[in-house]
């Protein structure tokens, strides 16, 4: 097959076998006309569930390739090392792409921006009020973001590849906050938060408490400048939490 040399796509993942589905779906129906020949990596972390199977049984639909993975930081890395594209999308697994014209119109706008950074606005489509108002105060962070240094999160993250390159990826020794890390290297005028959005859950929240992700947002925030803060053995309970 003759892939695309315009966009890749990154899913780190580990025992999603009952939620990688939908996200995948939501792959097969966007409107963006390149997805049928764009590559989707599956960087997969020796689950022990049917990951790997499920991933494998949308392949009729998407050009799926399973690779090793290993923490989020990790797997999205080993998939930037198979894409020699033009962009490259990295989505967590347990998303779901909302409105099917949003990765054509993220491509579109990078594009037409020369962006090297975009991201979109994260929905709790079934959680409960305070679920919701904590994604809700996460957005408002992401687009006010855009007047100081950019904050996205790995959830949705369009990057122009070389800037990707230049940056030098995801920090593979970070617990947490890779995400947060490398976007705030991209210049703000770079940056841009589009409309469409995606659907996560709640289960960080069920799992760890409201509380302590709050706790982990504000303590990326106040330890910015300190990338071995984000190393502490402390932290590995977040991407238990997955």
């Amino acid at each position: 097959m003759n892939y695309s040399d315009e966009l890749s796509i990154v899913i780190p993942a580990k025992n999603e076998e009952k939620l990688l589905p939908r996200l995948l779906a939501s792959l097969a129906a966007q409107d963006y006309p390149l997805m049928a020949i764009t590559r989707v990596f599956i960087a997969d972390a020796d689950s022990t569930d049917r990951t790997v199977d499920i991933a494998m049984e949308f392949s009729r639909r998407l050009a799926i390739t399973v690779i090793q993975g290993g923490l989020p930081s990790v797997g999205r890395n080993r998939g930037s090392l198979h894409s020699n594209s033009r962009y490259i999308l990295f989505l967590d697994a347990d998303i779901e792409l909302a409105n099917p014209f949003l990765i054509r119109r993220a491509v579109e706008l990078m594009k037409r921006k020369s962006l090297h950074c975009v991201t979109t606005d994260i929905w709790c489509r079934d959680g409960s009020f305070l679920d919701r108002l904590l994604y809700g105060c996460n957005n408002v962070v992401q687009r006010l973001s855009r007047l100081h240094r950019p904050f996205a999160t790995g959830m949705f993250m369009l990057l122009d590849k070389e800037q990707f390159d230049e940056i030098g990826g995801f920090d593979e020794k970070a617990l947490y906050a890779e995400d947060y890390q490398l976007t705030r290297q991209i210049h703000r005028s770079r940056f841009r938060v589009i409309r469409g959005g995606i659907y996560s859950t709640n289960r960080r929240f069920l799992k760890m408490g409201h509380w302590t992700i709050v706790r982990f947002f504000l303590s990326t925030a106040m330890h910015s400048r300190k990338p071995n803060y984000y190393r502490n053995k402390h932290y590995e309970a977040y991407w238990e939490a997955y």
